[in-house]
């Protein structure tokens, strides 16, 4: 490894605070929530849409508590409690107040500057022993402080003239602003309008050929060699024009996370109801895919081609030159994207600023202003205070300092962080295919061929040495790079698992220096040339002696597939259908395979005891993977903790809570004393809430799903009289979770050949959770509509669901959507997953037992069992007067250890019932009483 990163990562946790900041909360360690919360001065009241429920008020009084003191809070609210109102006044209202008081303590900072250095100045005078080198300590003295007020002054000048100017506009440009756009697409319109079938072609065919990346300069290869890299190291990043962001002064702001787009644009619109709605600065940030607003970048699907395509464009600037004959353009068409100009997008950052505005919205403003909404809203991140973002755009690194996004001294809420763990490691886990890496090792070969007379020594040198690693890689699946991935059969298909270093060892690669390798990668941007080199020759990963034959063939699949996506020599009859073709898109990184295997190169060079490295080999080489596996997310999280003023993070079910506090916090350095938990109960009274834990069916048979019984034709079929005699006593609508897609089709075709289901139709209509995300909201439409426009015995609607699919999380099952919810047995994960396997072991060596003396490794196995029904039994309950029965239908809900991993405001209410009679009689007189 080269000795400038030898130290990367090491003594992580040691360098999370100062000594004397440890020493600080040590000190301040408070036993309970009265006291911690005693320790603040809280405000009276925080302003809210309505008058706030009692455990809302406890809630923001709490955040605040946190945010003052730059606490680490783990913040639980049941959903329909109105988390995300609580969670927007209660750190608003904190905001604001800092902002107060940061301006009243600069105010005295200056003007106590002078009186403080007259009296510095008079006890020096004073000091005859040292008199000789007084005045040199004084003048010291006077320098500091006078750089420091210059240094504040112009800070405090540079925020104050930008919020003066924002509302400025808030007043007067905005009007002026729609006018002048008005007038504009006016005009446009007008032209266009009385332009001839040959301008309309004109400008159609100059943006087709934008975009593909032809015709920029009189030599079309030139734009795909690699620059001089020796000369590259010296010289700035290319595209580093936004080099002056890094000096922008950024006011003290609220980074906001979720997991979703759709989320973020509810968090949105709840600040809009919020009484801080007028008077704030949000800025949502989203992907390319999302916020793109040239129709002809966007139509190309494929969420990497999007990326690369809006870069290459980024490059391409106004074509001015005369054209081969020496006449210039008759019209002056931007040869790169329209909608990136400086002027438009500086327009937009304001505007954006000045209205709270979900990611719709934001992209209907970039349409109307000609602006690219992409740069527009991360050009307004320094002056927003508040920017709603998703989880990959905070918790990547990389990203996050891409997008401009600056965590010290700033607040982070990360909301739905009831998976936090898992989603940290999904994001840093990287998988390649076979495919990819023979794929990647074609095309850079034969780039290299084509081009190795115009590459400079020190550009060779590093392309040999990718193509090995990818040769190796390959090889270590059973593989090689010469030939089809397709048509590789392996001899036998295994799944292996490794360190690290065992893997480089294995691989040949331990003395391949994987910090220079990828530093070459960004800087030489070798997989973006290689992108441009693919959509311009179309190579084919075939031996040079077949390739004749290989094209003339029908079978020819990567070329077929690449002129297909790039428009090139396919008929529009004779092309795959487009559902096949987007598919394929999504499964295979089409521009360029290198770009996605960098990603993997730069998990190996991890810690060796923070991963693990699974080799999974099946019968064709393209089917056949290597992924790394993150097994220590703290190690990710810890730059976050430590550059934060705060960090909250908040669920409806945050049970366990001790895996945040020790697998995340602790393991990122984050003391004790610094954590914070709140967890408050529901909105609901206890009688508008009937949830049970069933031991037996109506016949008797024991309810025990485990994996050797489930089965069983018994359990089946006394399955089904008990959802059958639920239907028949719960009004509306019904919710049955089952563990996995594939338990719930058998289930279901047993129950259709047995006659259940259509016992069952007769007062409940039966509906199905899709697979394919695009079904899901119709398949929603039609159960509501079968709820609310029931006739003669049919009294609502069935939907089995599976536990963490595409209706377990997100979906809102309120009032007669969801009156009761059913968990049959218990979603345990696979226990012989190789994955799985390792973090147990991973966990069993690096934490302690439990007080009851398990194994960290069964506690988590446990752990993703409960979360997952956690989230799923809380689809029901959404709001005040809301109110639904949950049936736990397993004999081992009984155990007190698994109803303590149930939420507080279900598991001080559950009932235990041996036998299924008192269970449906209880049912009954519930749903009576609210009739």
């Amino acid at each position: 490894m080269d000795p400038e990163f030898d130290d990367e990562g090491d003594d992580l946790i040691s360098s999370f605070l100062l000594p004397e900041e440890k020493t600080k909360i040590v000190k301040n360690i408070d036993e309970n929530k009265e006291n911690w919360i005693k320790s603040v001065s809280l405000p009276k009241e925080f302003p809210f849409p309505f008058e706030p429920y009692e455990i809302q008020k406890g809630f923001m009084q709490g955040l605040y508590t946190c945010l003052e003191q730059g606490r680490v809070g783990i913040f639980e609210s049941p959903t329909g409690t109105g988390k995300s109102l609580s969670l927007i006044c209660g750190a608003l209202r904190w905001l604001k107040d800092y902002q107060d008081q940061q301006k009243r303590e600069l105010e005295q900072l200056l003007s106590g500057d002078t009186s403080k250095s007259d009296e510095n100045k008079e006890n020096k005078n004073g000091n005859s022993a040292d008199g000789e080198l007084d005045w040199i300590s004084e003048f010291k003295t006077k320098q500091e402080t006078g750089e420091r007020s210059k240094k504040i002054k112009e800070e405090v000048e540079q925020r104050l003239k930008q919020e003066a100017k924002l509302t400025d506009m808030r007043k007067s440009r905005l009007s002026a602003m729609k006018r002048k756009r008005a007038k504009l697409e006016e005009e446009f319109d007008s032209l266009m309008k009385g332009a001839s079938p040959e301008v309309k072609q004109s400008l159609n065919s100059e943006l087709a050929e934008n975009l593909s990346g032809e015709g920029d300069l009189d030599d079309g290869d030139e734009a795909l060699i690699v620059a001089d890299y020796a000369s590259d190291e010296e010289a700035k990043t290319e595209g580093s024009d936004d080099e002056g962001d890094q000096e922008t002064v950024h006011c003290t702001k609220v980074y906001f996370c979720s997991r979703t787009h759709s989320q973020l644009s509810q968090f949105v619109k709840e600040i809009i109801k919020s009484p801080y709605g007028d008077n704030t600065r949000v800025v949502s940030l989203g992907s390319r895919q999302n916020l793109c607003v040239n129709e002809a970048v966007r139509k190309l699907k494929s969420v990497t081609l999007i990326n690369d395509t809006c870069r290459d464009l980024q490059k391409k600037k106004s074509d001015k030159k005369p054209t081969s004959d020496g006449k210039k353009r008759k019209v002056g068409i931007s040869k790169g994207c329209p909608y990136y100009r400086q002027d438009p997008i500086q327009d937009y950052r304001d505007s954006a600023l000045l209205e709270v505005r979900d990611i719709e919205q934001l992209v209907t403003l970039g349409k109307q202003m000609k602006a690219c909404p992409y740069f527009g809203t991360r050009l307004a991140i320094p002056d927003a205070e508040i920017v709603a973002l998703p989880y990959n755009t905070l918790l990547h690194k990389s990203t996050r300092e891409a997008s401009g996004i600056k965590l010290k001294d700033n607040i982070v809420i990360i909301d739905e962080a009831h998976n936090l763990l898992e989603t940290i490691n999904s994001v840093h886990s990287t998988e390649v295919t076979g495919a990819q890496l023979v794929r990647a090792h074609s095309q850079l070969s034969q780039y290299e061929s084509r081009y190795r007379s115009r590459l400079k020594a020190q550009n060779l040198m590093y392309i040999k040495q990718i193509l090995s690693i990818l040769q190796n890689l390959t090889k270590c699946l059973g593989g090689k790079t010469d030939q089809v991935p397709d048509q590789q059969m392996l001899p036998f298909a295994e799944t292996r698992l490794w360190t690290i270093n065992d893997f480089l060892f294995h691989c040949q690669l331990d003395n391949v220096n994987m910090f220079k390798v990828l530093r070459y990668c960004k800087k030489s941007l070798i997989s973006r040339k290689l992108y441009g080199f693919v959509e311009k020759y179309n190579p084919e990963i075939i031996p040079a002696a077949e390739k004749e034959k290989k094209v003339e063939s029908s079978t020819s699949s990567l070329s077929n597939f690449l002129k297909t996506i790039s428009g090139k020599g396919a008929h529009p009859d004779t092309g795959p259908a487009p559902d096949a073709v987007e598919e394929r898109r999504e499964r295979v990184v089409m521009n360029s395979p290198l770009m996605h295997i960098e990603g993997f190169l730069l998990s190996l060079t991890n810690a060796d005891k923070d991963g693990r490295i699974v080799v999974n080999k099946q019968k064709l080489l393209s089917q056949s993977s290597i992924k790394f596996l993150l097994l220590n997310p703290a190690v990710h999280f810890a730059d976050v903790v430590r550059e934060a003023r705060a960090v909250i993070v908040a669920g409806g079910t945050m049970q366990p809570v001790s895996e945040f506090r020790d697998q995340l916090f602790g393991a990122a350095g984050v003391p004790p004393a610094r954590v914070l938990e709140y967890s408050c109960g529901h909105v609901i009274p206890g009688e508008q809430l009937l949830p049970i834990a069933m031991v037996t069916g109506p016949t008797g048979v024991q309810l025990d799903f485990t994996f050797q019984n489930r089965s069983k034709t018994t359990l089946l079929d006394e399955l089904g009289r008990v959802v059958h005699n639920v239907c028949k006593v719960v009004p509306g609508g019904v919710i049955c979770f089952f563990p996995s897609y594939d338990y719930e089709q058998f289930v279901y075709t047993h129950w259709e050949n047995t006659g259940v289901l259509a016992k069952i139709g007769i007062k409940k209509k039966v509906f199905r959770e899709p697979k394919k995300a695009s079904q899901v909201d119709q398949v929603l439409a039609r159960y509501s509509s079968c709820i609310q426009n029931c006739t003669g015995s049919m009294t609502g609607s069935l939907l089995f669901c599976v536990v963490g699919g595409k209706m377990s999380e997100g979906i809102n099952f309120a009032d007669d959507m969801g009156r009761c919810v059913m968990m049959v047995g218990m979603p345990y994960p696979n226990i012989n997953s190789p994955e799985l396997k390792e973090k147990m072991e991973y966990l069993n060596a690096n934490y302690p037992k439990d007080s009851e003396g398990r194994k960290p490794g069964q506690v988590h196995y446990e752990n993703l069992c409960m979360k997952a029904v956690n989230q799923s039994i809380g689809r029901a309950i959404r709001h005040q007067g809301d109110y639904a029965t949950i049936l736990l239908l397993d004999r081992r809900y009984c155990r007190a250890g698994t109803v303590a991993k149930l939420p507080g405001w279900i598991s001080k209410h559950i009932q235990k019932e041996e036998k299924f009679g008192p269970a449906l009689a209880s049912i009954s007189k519930f749903f009576a009483n609210k009739r």
